[in-house]
């Protein structure tokens, strides 16, 4: 169950999953397209298992042959948007795949409809606003909460299904604020939850209904969704969280890149990135609330990796915050001529031997 079902990403996650599952074939210029599951880790992925004794060659197995997971063509879609757009007609709006596609697809997308989702103004931009048609009734945070409850429970009836897994796909919302009292502990949370605190987020909500109903939560966007009594909530209910953004382009080119740098004993001086994009996710984060939590993703990589090298960073005292690091800047602008093109230039500015520097320039686009 996806929230945010009828965004770009909900919708071509599960165009790709019907295409699949109906072997729907689609031309585009460069000729006929078959569907795939290209980019895939379980899919598309493969294993060293050891080496062949015979040969001396190295075993490669497919992920997926020694992980037991479902095939993605047996799942079974449905979900929340503060949108009320049937499928066909939320993938139109989003102008992210062939036409052609669209076209064969559409009457498979038609009957999948989004169910109600909680909508709370301060979260995410203003302009998101005339999309919110499609809204759980009343602004009890309580009541909220027992609806995506009784959400999950009824559509894993309807479906006869084994587990539900909750995936959180919508808009980027602004930080919460880590409040002593309202969200540090599971106890407290519950609490807010019942008293409808402002600082109570629609990815918090979220993710409590599928700790209590032991549903999975997988959060997709780079908000602290995770704050520390949902945590200890989870803990306590045995429940799995994890996701901290989907991190496909700039942000995993730069985690890769500079984890590369770092463990091959070069130090980064400087790094900025520049991003710009004109889907609703771009139009999401020109709002300054929301690009400060994308912001923040983007950097922790870079702490992280930096903090595992006290030979080029000094670690950092009692009264630093936090080490030595890189200058790190990201800077990211809606421009919707580009649509669902997120265009992504990097520089690596780093100190190699004897004194010297390095450069790297990078330029990303991810579709």
């Amino acid at each position: 169950m996806m929230v945010g079902l009828g965004g770009n990403n909900g919708t071509t996650l599960t165009a790709t999953i019907l295409a699949n599952r109906h072997n729907i074939t689609w031309r585009t210029k460069e000729g006929l397209q078959k569907p795939n599951y290209v980019g895939s880790v379980l899919r598309a992925s493969t294993l060293r298992l050891g080496v062949d004794p015979e040969t001396g060659s190295d075993v490669h197995v497919p992920l997926s042959s020694v992980l037991p997971t479902v095939h993605p063509n047996d799942l079974v879609i449905g979900g929340w948007d503060i949108s009320s757009l049937p499928l066909d007609e939320a993938m139109t709006r989003a102008q992210v795949l062939s036409y052609d596609l669209q076209r064969q697809i559409a009457p498979l997308m038609a009957p999948i409809k989004p169910l109600p989702s909680i909508y709370y103004p301060d979260f995410i931009a203003a302009n998101q606003e005339e999309r919110a048609d499609n809204l759980i009734p009343g602004e009890s945070k309580q009541a909220h909460l027992e609806a995506l409850r009784k959400d999950i429970r009824e559509f894993k009836q309807a479906n006869a299904l084994d587990s539900v897994v909750v995936f959180w796909t919508a808009n980027t919302e602004r930080y919460s604020e880590i409040i002593p009292g309202v969200n540090d502990t599971a106890e407290n949370l519950l609490k807010a939850i019942e008293t409808s605190h402002d600082e109570v987020s629609p990815s918090t909500v979220f993710a409590v209904a599928s700790i209590l109903e032991g549903c999975p939560f997988i959060n997709g966007a780079p908000q602290n969704t995770f704050v520390p009594g949902c945590i200890q909530l989870a803990e306590q209910h045995k429940s799995f969280i994890g996701g901290d953004d989907l991190k496909s382009g700039q942000t995993k080119v730069k985690s890769v890149l500079t984890e590369f740098l770092v463990n091959a004993g070069i130090k980064p001086l400087s790094i900025a990135s520049y991003n710009h994009l004109g889907n609703n996710d771009g139009r999401n984060l020109s709002a300054e609330k929301q690009f400060r939590s994308k912001e923040i993703s983007k950097s922790s990589v870079v702490d992280d990796m930096v903090g595992a090298n006290h030979l080029l960073f000094k670690p950092k005292t009692e009264s630093e915050e936090k080490g030595e690091h890189p200058n790190h800047l990201v800077v990211i602008k809606y421009m919707p001529a580009v649509g669902d093109s997120k265009r992504a230039i990097d520089e690596y500015y780093s100190e190699i031997c004897m004194g010297g520097r390095s450069v790297i320039n990078i330029f990303n686009e991810c579709e």
